[in-house]
């Protein structure tokens, strides 16, 4: 492909992900595209005047520039299939990544195109409506003209026909698993039916039923009961009155539409190899997939994971919505089944009404609707239509002012952002109150407000960094009339006493309340593990003291730390400053490995997911090497580099100063090697809108050394400080007495050395509490970041050294494992095998198999 003058060198996926916010820069103001390499594949990282259509962020997948960067590597591999993908700065466009080069069959013959039109960026595969099977459609020179083309077509899948929910879902996504999850006997497959319904009898619109439980008379039995209002249970008797058989013929003469596959031994691949014969199919149904195992049923037990898979796929691939009823809303097999979107139906106190809870994968929960069921006849309702409010209420007119007082409304308007999954950066624990306060907004009940507001408290008194956002400030702003008795009487009641819920202080901006230090890879924890008592010492002849350790360690210090910020201080200066993701913990794979996630059945019954590596046969001969290291928190505690007393605001800084010890917010460096994550680990996946991000001294020390020894060109500079009097061994008397209590339990295992665990998890912890509920001797965030960030450094260090002796890294995660791909039987020599703090576990297995964890 030519060149354009506009156009700059190639450089690669990795250079360009660190450097993705100076090239969409360059793109927004000079029109400059880069050429990107990732392998064999290349894309164009272009300004939007390439291709028209993108400014239209409906029609192509679009994501913000923090999103974009943690999956470039997957962007430009979509992108150089012909999928282009819209960059956005908040809500706005301002690049595209495209395809650089056509397929060899797509060439434009076109000699007149515009150099700077879409056709320099090969064949893109439109995201409308196209022959399935056909090749990608190309974009010549009319991008504006074929952008309309292409963005003008209806935007909604199919619907429910419930208005509630219909509003709470946006309907049907094409192109997603969408999962109804209810009990049995709450009706979970007559939402199914309703969807089905809809789309066939109403919009003329093609469905496939695929019934594994129901039979097609069952559901042709339904569908009449629903659409005439006869009772169900008498039409399965066979009897009919005249209406009800004048319906069942008009059913039959429009039944072309809905087409039935029903049968015990229907499979998921059965369905993946009938629809894309169904000609202008709009909508998949199957009903349903069964929690428990049945040997005659295959969409059961075990294998319903795999099943949603496949499911999945077919929705991505015939771009269409797939809607499947599960009869569990088991969280542990809703996770599993991993849908994009997920419908949880369940029943309130109110018989009258059903609750679903609308959730998407990415988002957490963002909406809820209530439904009236009407199970004789084999259907639900609306459950009726909201007070109208002011019509010129910017959340619509379906929110009552008098619902809650003018305060409950401006919450209920405040939370909508966040709620449709617009914007993120709060709890998905408080999406989900909030989405219940704007139910019950909506349709006016007091009692409903009565009850969320103490958990909607305290989910929000978990936050204390507010997204920097006009939404993040605006919704901290309607929260705060709740924080105080008097405001809280605006929901609970005039003369009523507030609950102690109530009287929650929400924060101002500050660290987020996510503790991850231990969690896995994929899961995001809102809270610290901490229970009430924890904050107590430990009893007189304990196995492990490891409180009264901790705190004996720190007053012993002579620099008389402060161990607690007082609150007042705690929503200003450095400490909205600090979050979780300053631990620099990495999560990575090699780009070249194929990690899936697979379901897995420990011995007790639960169920979880675990990783399956696929290593590609140019690594050679080998097998996958497991590190886990050992005590690695604790380990990390033997010289924390931190700041005991205050953090001063120092400001910007010439170059990194050892006497002190704090807070930075610098650049990205730029981290070219593929064999090694970055250094910074996750920190790098949330910098702000100038692209910086705020690091712990423990990490500005690692940048220090590896541009000494030359593996990073430059130091990167420091915007901003918080800083004060370095201390590396105010940990080390507790370090010295756990690394001793380890020697001598590890040997006894059993109780006592999980007890000696638990209590030292406990006392790392307390060093920054996220409830404001939960007592402790100890609040200081600065510390508790230091360490992990400490022990995260320890972790990628280690393994550097074993690939710079030539040793191929596979994966590196957490503070404490690492994967290694290597001859049977011999681990790198970078680390020492045993029980003790700095040493580590070793454990052999085949590619492909997979890869257990803890108590599995």
């Amino acid at each position: 492909m030519s060149q354009s003058p506009q156009e700059a060198g190639a450089v690669n996926a990795t250079t360009a992900r660190n450097s993705l916010y100076s090239l969409v820069k360059l793109a927004e103001e000079q029109g400059r595209t880069t050429v990107i390499t990732k392998h064999k594949v290349r894309a164009l990282l272009a300004p939007l005047d390439r291709f028209p259509a993108a400014r239209k962020t409906d029609a192509f997948p679009a994501h913000v520039l923090s999103t974009a960067q943690r999956d470039f590597g997957d962007l430009v591999t979509l992108a150089a299939k012909g999928q282009p993908q819209v960059l956005l700065r908040n809500t706005t466009p301002v690049a595209v990544l495209l395809p650089a080069d056509p397929p060899s069959d797509a060439l434009s013959s076109d000699t007149a195109a515009h150099p700077g039109a879409a056709t320099a960026g090969g064949a893109v595969n439109s995201q409308g409506n196209q022959d399935r099977g056909s090749t990608p459609r190309r974009l010549a020179t009319l991008g504006d003209a074929i952008g309309s083309v292409l963005t003008d077509g209806p935007a909604g899948g199919p619907t429910f026909g419930l208005p509630g929910l219909d509003a709470a879902t946006g309907g049907l996504q094409r192109g997603k698993l969408t999962l109804v999850a209810a009990r049995p006997s709450v009706g979970g497959s007559l939402l199914g039916l309703a969807a089905a319904r809809k789309t066939a009898l109403v919009d003329h619109d093609m469905v496939l039923y695929a019934a594994s439980g129901p039979n097609r008379d069952d559901i042709f039995r339904r569908i009449i009961s629903a659409e005439t209002g006869g009772e169900y249970a008498r039409l399965k008797q066979g009897r009919l009155t005249e209406h009800e058989q004048k319906v069942a013929h008009q059913l039959v003469q429009a039944g072309d539409l809905l087409m039935i596959d029903d049968g015990s031994d229907l499979t998921a691949e059965d369905i993946r190899e009938t629809a894309p014969h169904m000609e202008g199919l709009a909508l998949v149904v199957v009903d349903r997939l069964q929690a428990a195992h049945s040997a005659r049923l295959p969409l059961s037990g075990d294998r319903l994971p795999d099943a949603s898979q496949v499911l999945a796929t077919l929705a991505r691939t015939l771009h269409v919505p797939v809607l499947a009823i599960v009869d569990s809303d088991d969280p542990a097999l809703l996770g599993l089944l991993d849908a994009d979107v997920t419908l949880t139906l369940t029943p309130t106190e109110d018989p009258a009404k059903v609750q679903v809870t609308v959730a998407e994968r990415d988002f957490g929960t963002i909406g809820s609707a209530y439904l009236q069921p009407d199970l004789i006849h084999a259907r639900f309702l609306d459950a009726g239509a909201a007070p109208r409010g002011r019509s010129d209420s910017p959340a619509g007119p379906g929110l009552s002012v008098s619902a809650g007082g003018t305060q409950a409304l401006e919450l209920a308007e405040a939370a909508l952002p966040y709620t449709s999954g617009g914007q993120q950066g709060i709890p998905a624990a408080l999406t989900h109150e909030l989405a219940a306060w704007r139910t019950a907004v909506a349709g006016g009940d007091q009692g409903a407000l009565k009850e969320i507001l103490p958990s909607l408290l305290q989910a929000a008194a978990t936050v204390s960094q507010w997204p920097d956002t006009h939404e993040g400030h605006r919704l901290a702003n309607a929260l705060r009339p709740y924080g105080t008795p008097e405001s809280a009487d605006n929901a609970t009641g005039a003369g009523q006493p507030p609950t102690p819920a109530a009287t929650a202080a929400v924060h101002a901006p500050g660290g987020n309340g996510r503790d991850q230090a231990d969690a896995p890879e994929d899961e995001e924890d809102d809270e610290d593990g901490l229970q009430p008592g924890d904050e107590e010492d430990e009893p007189k002849g304990h196995v492990f003291p490891a409180l009264k350790i901790l705190k004996d360690a720190v007053d012993r210090s002579k620099m008389h730390p402060i161990k607690v910020i007082r609150k007042e201080e705690r929503d200003s200066g450095p400490w909205p400053l600090i979050s979780e993701h300053m631990d620099g913990e990495p999560r990575w794979a090699h780009p070249d490995i194929t990690v899936t996630r697979v379901p897995h059945i420990r011995e007790n019954g639960k169920r979880v997911r675990r990783d399956k590596i696929d290593v590609p046969g140019s690594f050679g001969e080998g097998v996958l090497c497991l590190i886990d290291r050992n005590g690695s928190f604790p380990s990390a505690c033997s010289a924390v580099p931190l700041a005991p007393n205050k953090l001063l605001h120092t400001g910007p800084l010439d170059a990194y100063d050892k006497a002190g010890a704090g807070i930075y917010l610098i650049d990205i460096p730029e981290w070219n090697r593929t064999d090694m994550p970055h250094p910074l680990g996750r920190i790098i996946d949330r910098p702000d809108e100038d692209g910086r991000v705020w690091i712990t001294t423990p990490h500005i020390k690692q940048l220090v050394k590896l541009v000494r020894d030359n593996h990073i060109a430059a130091m990167p500079t420091i915007y901003d400080s918080w800083t004060g009097k370095a201390n590396e061994s105010l940990f080390k008397p507790f370090y010295e007495a756990t690394r001793k209590a380890r020697t001598e339990l590890v040997q006894a295992g059993g109780d006592p050395y999980k007890t000696y665990k638990t209590r030292l998890s406990i006392a790392l912890r307390l060093l920054w509490p996220k409830r404001p509920s939960q007592r402790s001797p100890f609040w200081r965030p600065d510390w508790r970041m230091s360490m992990v960030a400490e022990a995260s450094v320890r972790h990628w260090t280690v393994a550097f050294k074993a690939v710079q002796e030539g040793h191929q890294l596979i994966a590196l995660r957490n503070v404490d494992q690492a994967i290694f791909w290597t001859p049977p039987g011999t681990p790198p020599s970078t680390y020492r095998i045993g029980t003790g703090f700095g040493e580590v576990k070793r454990k052999f297995v085949q590619a492909g198999e997979t890869i257990l964890e803890g108590d599995d």
